[in-house]
């Protein structure tokens, strides 16, 4: 058992509103939630990378290339921030990675799904990033400290993901007829795992309840999921897009859209791997790791040569 005295006092400075710091005493199940949570967000964000690495060769245009290369190298170093928090709870990033490879980990269910067109790097900034933003600007107010100031410059440049998306959209709505097609058949492609991707709904979560009592979370995934809808509806409507569900309406009484059934069943089989692209996604990282080996043995070669040189000097 915890011993008591120390709990209470955990417990205190938590309801205080004081973060938790790497040297605290914590409780077992808080330690291994958190690793839990940060290692499929960090997992989340390198398998990120593929879908959108995939058009960096197709942009069609130099700028556009430049911006996506950036937000490619952006999601990387998202990865290295929650993988370096992860380890200020006493485990490797390697343990975690080997974790992602065997599949004992998992990772965002949205990077399962194929981005078959242009538009689609669009859909992917305005809507996946969109609805990141919403829970990492909660998890940003989190307990932990480590975890909650790895947020603070995540969502910074997440908003700039953002932006970039809606652009994207925003040009091709307005383009030629065939063009704006592009855009709404990405936009009813991807709404339906965006808003999944925020997690089950609260009766349905198994973590929720505990992660709010310690303030890792600050709001429930049907709170965060209902600013993300009431947020990106009028967003589409301002370009002449549909959100692809004719359930979706404007309740007068409580100031939020109201939207149709959500699909449960899809996102638990995309979770379990059973998605469109599940296995390969999981094989391109395994791949990689496999392929920069020798740059991890060299860099870690030279520094040490680096230190023997420096007491010896």
């Amino acid at each position: 058992m915890e011993d008591t005295e120390q709990l209470a006092l955990f417990e205190a400075k938590i309801a205080s509103g004081q973060k938790i710091e790497p040297k605290d005493w914590m409780p077992e199940a808080y330690r291994k939630q958190l690793i839990r949570m940060m290692s499929q967000h960090a997992h989340s964000e390198i398998v990120g990378m593929l879908p959108e690495g995939n058009w960096i060769t197709r942009a069609p245009n130099l700028r556009r290339k430049a911006i996506l290369l950036a937000k490619v190298q952006d999601e990387a170093g998202h990865g290295l921030y929650l993988y370096s928090a992860a380890e200020t709870l006493g485990i490797d990033r390697s343990e975690l990675l080997a974790q992602l490879h065997s599949g004992k980990a998992k990772y965002s269910s949205i990077f399962n799904y194929p981005t078959l067109t242009w538009a689609d790097i669009g859909a992917i900034g305005w809507l996946v990033d969109g609805a990141a933003i919403m829970n990492q600007t909660a998890l940003a107010r989190g307990s932990y400290g480590p975890y909650s100031r790895a947020m603070v410059r995540i969502c910074k440049e997440e908003s700039f993901h953002n932006r970039q998306g809606y652009e994207i959209m925003m040009h091709l709505a307005q383009g030629t007829p065939e063009q704006k097609d592009m855009a709404q058949d990405a936009l009813n492609r991807w709404w339906w795992p965006s808003i999944m991707m925020l997690g089950p709904s609260d009766d349905k979560s198994p973590n929720t309840e505990q992660l709010m009592k310690w303030k890792v979370k600050i709001e429930s995934n049907d709170e965060i999921r209902e600013r993300f809808i009431d947020r990106t509806v009028p967003q589409a409507e301002f370009i002449g897009l549909k959100i692809p569900d004719e359930a979706m309406k404007y309740n007068q009484e409580t100031g939020h859209y109201e939207h149709g059934p959500i699909n449960w069943d899809e996102f638990f089989e995309v979770i379990k791997g059973n998605g469109p692209c599940n296995a390969q996604r999981l094989k391109d990282r395994i791949n990689a790791d496999k392929n920069g080996f020798w740059v991890r043995e060299a860099a870690i070669a030279y520094a040490a040569k680096q230190a023997k040189e420096k007491l010896a000097s």
